[in-house]
């Protein structure tokens, strides 16, 4: 149980899970590239002794991998879970009464504590361009905070019981920021903080916001939870850490008394500035768009403060391990939303949110003869109307039979799903809705369409497990490569425009046509380079699903409607890159080449990698 950040730093050294960069390092670009190479290497985390034009370290890599952070929480981590548990499932309390005591006496003790003295975070005042100003990738508008906990309550109810601790990022310099006084807010505004500024803007008045960086690790963990109802974010950051939040109030702030760095200020209504660019997760840049804007009051940072970071792109990031701590904790939580539901996998590969598999039950037709999605469909809907998951563009859902299946096992699982699906009955559309604000292959912001493919029953195929003939020497298009079973690339030209596709998609539909069927290929993925996108199943998740609309890039062999539902021989997803899409993250060479000086005999990371 750490109190601080500094204990948990010291603790990961004594057991060889950091290391000490003791050279000079700069926050633009190099400290992100040196914490990419060592987390891909599968590294410790670092702690940055020399940050250049800063007096504070930053550490990085603290949730590198799933073992260092169950490492971290290794004494508060079964208590956390059990938690959760009786909060999603209340009659385990009364089916395990001893042991529900202590959940009981576990969560009483996890509840805030409210001090006016031993505020260490307010012992000195500094100013925004006092802190290591970190800019992660070459095109983002400016330095960020990337592992912040925006604080803000309810202006209805006041207090922090009614309060909302999420993770939003945080713009400290750039675009048409007015230095020191001025930071961007990045966040929707159906985000806990988007509800409470929606409050304070009807009545009038600034919504007061505070952002906290540091403290225990489990404050971090925190602001990303997806918590039951009733459990708020500030009463799991005491549990996960096994010690009260402690908190103060200055000038109507709330203060993170644990916190290594506390900004304080105010978002006044209809106030928004550019924001961005930033190199996300999805493995692009959000692009700049007006987002609101804090008007800094304060900014406090207590003696040796550490500033803890990480770099966001394309996944696998350090930010997977959270995914993976979240979805331990929350354990069966989606089966109790949602009832039917078995599984549900966001796939990190590709970004998260584009992408989702899902196990559901099917029960309502169990005397036909032809074995159908039927509930399954039901159970989509609800799935693409849950949270966080309602900006999936892509649901791939069946239900197992005859063998167990998994959707963690990605090929195991598409293919189970191409082996049954029914291209003519099993391709549902969701046209004109809402995607991810950050995904940028839509029609705007947060405009897209969603498709479920939904596969049942008995095998309908087998499926290719090299090129089929009919796709090799195709006129226009070339190097037609196997992805996986059932899935095979193909390369083109470069997209122009819709209409130019439109009549390039028509062409190859009727090229394969004129072939002949080709019913062990379902799946057919049209991109710039088909050699980059079979190289790896990782590849072919993150290029397909992110750069693809599911309304405008999915085309089919003999495609037809049948009373407005769509039906086709063979798919065909467009993964082509657009002109209106983000730019991909790609890292500066000289940078690159910079930070080799880190990774030599005799210096602080000699021999890591």
């Amino acid at each position: 149980m750490y109190q601080n950040l500094e204990e948990c730093i010291l603790d990961l050294e004594r057991h060889g899970h950091l290391v000490r960069i003791r050279e000079e390092v700069d926050p633009y670009l190099e400290m992100a590239a040196i914490h990419l190479k060592v987390y891909e290497a599968g590294g410790p985390a670092l702690l940055f002794e020399n940050v250049k034009g800063s007096k504070f370290r930053a550490v990085s890599n603290l949730f590198g991998t799933i073992e260092r952070s169950k490492f971290i929480f290794r004494s508060t981590w079964q208590a956390a879970e059990n938690i959760i548990a009786m909060r999603n499932d209340p009659m385990k309390a009364l089916k395990q009464p001893f042991k529900n005591i202590e959940n009981g006496f576990a969560a009483l003790k996890a509840l805030p504590a409210k001090k006016s003295t031993s505020m260490p975070v307010t012992a000195q005042e500094i100013s925004i361009t006092d802190l290591p100003l970190i800019q992660s990738w070459p095109m983002d508008g400016g330095a960020f905070v990337t592992l912040p906990q925006i604080y803000s309550e309810d202006p209805d109810k006041p207090g922090i019981m009614n309060s909302n601790l999420g993770m939003y990022r945080v713009q400290l310099t750039g675009n048409e920021y007015e230095v020191n006084k001025e930071i961007g807010l990045h966040y929707q505004i159906h985000r806990g903080i988007g509800v409470h500024q929606a409050k304070a803007t009807k009545m009038g008045m600034p919504l007061k916001v505070s952002c906290f960086v540091g403290g225990p690790p489990a404050h971090t963990l925190s602001a990303v939870m997806p918590l039951p109802e009733g459990l708020s974010e500030i009463t799991f950051a005491g549990l996960l850490s096994g010690r009260r939040f402690h908190y103060s109030y200055i000038d109507g702030y709330c203060i993170s008394n644990d916190a290594d760095f506390v900004i304080t200020g105010d978002i006044y209504p209809g106030d928004t500035k550019p924001e961005g660019p930033f190199g996300d997760h999805l493995g692009y840049y959000s692009l700049i768009h007006p987002f609101p804007v804090m008007k800094v009051k304060k900014v406090y940072a207590k003696p040796n403060a550490i500033w803890p970071f990480t770099v966001v792109g394309r996944p696998p990031q350090e930010d997977t391990s959270f995914g993976q701590l979240i979805h331990e904790l929350t354990g069966d939580a989606i089966k109790q939303e949602i009832p039917g539901v078995k599984e549900v996998h966001a796939v990190d590969a590709a970004g998260v949110h584009p992408l989702l598999f899902a196990i559901g039950s099917e029960r309502y037709t169990p005397y036909q003869e032809v074995k159908q999605p039927t509930e399954m469909l039901t159970i989509a809907n609800r799935i693409l109307g849950t949270g966080q998951l309602s900006l999936a563009k892509y649901l791939f859902i069946t239900a197992e039979e005859n063998r167990p299946l998994t959707t963690h096992d990605e090929v195991d699982f598409m293919t189970y799903i191409l082996e049954r699906i029914d291209l003519h009955r099993d391709v549902h559309f969701y046209t004109n809705t809402t995607i991810d604000t950050l995904d940028y292959s839509g029609t705007g912001l947060n405009s897209g369409s969603k498709v479920v493919l939904a596969a049942y029953g008995d095998q309908k195929r087998e499926l290719c497990k090299d090129v089929p003939d009919e796709l090799k020497d195709l006129r226009e298009f070339e190097n037609a490569r196997l992805i996986m079973p059932g899935v095979v690339s193909i390369q083109g030209a470069a997209f122009t425009d819709y209409a130019n596709a439109q009549q390039q998609l028509q062409n190859l539909c009727d090229a394969i046509q004129a072939r002949g069927p080709i019913p062990s290929c379902p799946m057919i993925i049209l991109c710039d380079d088909s050699t980059f996108m079979s190289a790896s199943l990782q590849n072919f998740m993150w290029a397909t699903f992110t750069r693809s609309n599911p309304s405008h890039d999915i085309y089919g062999v003999n495609s037809y409607y049948e009373n407005k539902h769509w039906g086709c021989d063979n798919l065909i997803i467009d993964a082509r890159t657009k002109p209106h899409q983000a730019p991909p993250l790609v890292p500066d060479p000289t940078v690159e080449k910079n930070i080799e000086r880190l990774f030599v005999k005799g210096a602080s990371l000699g021999g890591i990698l």
